[in-house]
């Protein structure tokens, strides 16, 4: 009876798992920040360095959910880039004189290109940015298999680093375009443009953009709500809904309808077992050793049949 209790059991949850409805998706992850990001995109870079060679540049894929952004990578020992720096990465100019600090053999330059996910992880109230939002960030190279590796600081001791924006947005006149610096904690600081091509520089390292104060970009003019066609009798959305509503409830419904059933029939099937076992342990104990029936006067009364050996007594001396 245990046994078929835990039978029920078994079969009930898995009935509900059948027809329970499932989910369809996840909830997006709402806790994402910049310095997450940064060690992501690390990662994701340091994967596509093979075979890992110096001074070449590896263009690598950020995950799925990160799609859009531009990201690379390049591997330098840290004296070529003091005494050469380097001429073209991307955007930048690294000039001579570079210095990291502490100090390590080798580094990996990360580029970034944020793209339409700019103003997702930075944000400026009352800006608006008028190009990607770029980084840069040095990493020790000694293991390109390591993950969250803290930045090193870098310094630029001659001649600034410049960044040479090439997708800029049109900006009303009167306006001043601003570059902008985050620090690795997400603190901006404005600066003026060093000419106008679209150049920032910087001494460090971290995320550039050009900024402008959000009032040049008027609001568009509110457009009247268009008024949709009617949709043909033959296509219902609320219909095909309802529809599918009691498609799920009828399947509960029945799914339900036949553990009933089943349930039923297995407790007809036990009881059914247990009363031919009962019928034929009372046929077993009614029938007995079969006796010979003897006329006594005028009644027939059964007669135990004789003993093999007589009776014999244990001392046959009579006195």
């Amino acid at each position: 009876m245990k046994f078929f209790c835990g039978f029920l059991v078994l079969l009930s949850f898995f009935s509900m798992a059948c027809w329970s409805p499932k989910a369809t998706g996840q909830s997006p992850d709402s806790s994402r920040t910049a310095r997450g990001l940064d060690a992501i995109l690390q990662d994701y870079a340091y994967r596509g360095i093979r075979p890992p060679k110096t001074g070449v540049v590896y263009e690598a894929e950020p995950p799925a959910n990160l799609a859009g952004i531009k990201l690379a990578a390049m591997r330098l020992r840290s004296g070529s880039l003091r005494r050469k720096g380097v001429e073209s990465y991307f955007e930048f100019e690294i000039p001579v004189g570079v210095v990291e600090k502490p100090y390590v053999e080798r580094l990996v330059f990360v580029y970034q290109n944020l793209g339409n996910w700019s103003s997702s992880y930075y944000d400026l109230q009352g800006y608006s940015f008028i190009t990607p939002v770029l980084g840069l960030l040095a990493y020790d190279a000694i293991n390109l298999s390591a993950k969250n590796l803290s930045e090193l600081s870098i310094n630029a001791t001659g001649q600034p680093i410049s960044i040479r924006f090439s997708n800029v947005l049109a900006v009303q006149g009167g306006f001043t375009p601003q570059c902008v610096w985050f620090d690795l904690d997400g603190l901006p600081k404005f600066t003026n443009l060093v000419s106008s091509d679209n150049v920032c520089s910087t001494s460090s390292q971290g995320h550039f953009c050009i900024a402008v104060n959000s009032s040049a970009f008027p609001s568009p003019p509110v457009q009247p709500p268009s008024v949709s066609p009617p949709l043909p009798p033959s296509f219902s959305p609320s219909k095909k809904s309802n529809s599918r509503k009691w498609k799920i409830v009828g399947g509960v419904v029945g799914g339900f309808l036949g553990l009933v059933l089943l349930s039923l029939l297995l407790v007809w099937a036990l009881r059914k077992r247990q009363s031919k076992k009962i019928a034929q342990m009372e046929q077993q104990s009614e029938t007995g050793e079969a006796l010979r029936m003897a006329t006594v006067g005028t009644s027939r009364a059964p007669v135990a049949m004789g003993t093999r050996t007589p009776p014999v007594l244990e001392n046959e001396y009579v006195p």
